[in-house]
């Protein structure tokens, strides 16, 4: 490769993150935690009805299936701004941030594997916690405020 590189004359070029600065943004992740919570209530609103039907075993199993797939899609978003956007000043001012994320993802790991809601909400609270450090790292005033659509739990918001 490196005669190839050569030859033709091609630079070598190095990019510090996956995307472009300024396009990362822990909501993402918030919605997807949110998600799992929503999905967990409505697995048992499923199971509440009568009977055992075919349809209602068919929706449950979908509501599993997203529950888990929105899960990993927010281990997946803090994954992503937590390794390409956290630098080393923003450890020093945040020690407790690589705890933040391990405890997010081994969260994450419960909701997936598991039906209590607790543990989803704990999932929407940790990645609250992510958000507003996020937010502050750049600089952004936020609040918390409550999602306009069920569970209804609280998000934290960058201040527009």
């Amino acid at each position: 490769m490196k005669w190839f590189e050569k030859v033709f004359h091609i630079e070598e070029v190095r990019a510090h993150c996956d995307i472009p600065c300024g396009i990362y943004d822990p909501m993402t992740a918030q919605i997807a935690a949110l998600t799992t919570v929503r999905m967990m209530d409505q697995m048992k609103e499923t199971l509440e009805g009568d009977g055992d039907t075919i349809e209602k075993r068919n929706k449950f199993a979908r509501l599993v299936q997203v529950k888990e797939e929105h899960a990993e899609k927010a281990k997946h978003e803090i994954r992503v701004i937590w390794g390409d956007f956290i630098k080393p000043d923003h450890v020093e001012k945040y020690p407790d941030i690589h705890k933040l994320a391990h405890e997010i993802m081994m969260q994450g790991s419960k909701v997936k594997q598991g039906t209590n809601r607790e543990d989803a909400v704990k999932f929407v609270e940790l990645i609250n916690e992510f958000a507003k450090i996020f937010w502050e790292i750049k600089g952004e005033d936020v609040l918390e405020k409550e999602a306009p659509y069920p569970p209804n739990l609280p998000l934290v918001y960058r201040k527009i």
